[in-house]
């Protein structure tokens, strides 16, 4: 995990779930205070090439498709989008006969 402290901590991202050929980029935070400066998107470029600095060839880095800002920042340092993803929850029926 990386933190960027400047004077205070204003962003966060994690290197997780490795594989030999792969890691996921995950964990991304900045902040409220702290948005806009770039700060995330710096440090997400620089686990990446860290990562693929390492012999990684592969990085995964999911993200809310409703979030415009984060999916622009992502692909302005190389992310391409590759699929989507659906999470289903079953639940038990509560109804009575």
């Amino acid at each position: 995990m990386f933190v960027w402290y400047d004077d205070a901590v204003t962003s966060m991202v994690a290197a997780v779930g490795p594989t030999p050929t792969s890691m996921r980029i995950g964990y991304v935070y900045t902040p409220h205070e702290h948005r806009g400066r770039g700060y995330a998107t710096s440090a997400v470029a620089e686990l990446s090439r860290r990562v693929r600095a390492e012999g990684r060839p592969a990085l995964y880095l999911y993200t809310d498709l409703a979030n415009p800002v984060s999916n622009r920042i992502y692909a302005r340092i190389g992310y391409e989008p590759v699929t989507d993803v659906c999470d289903y929850e079953f639940v038990e029926s509560l109804t009575s006969e």
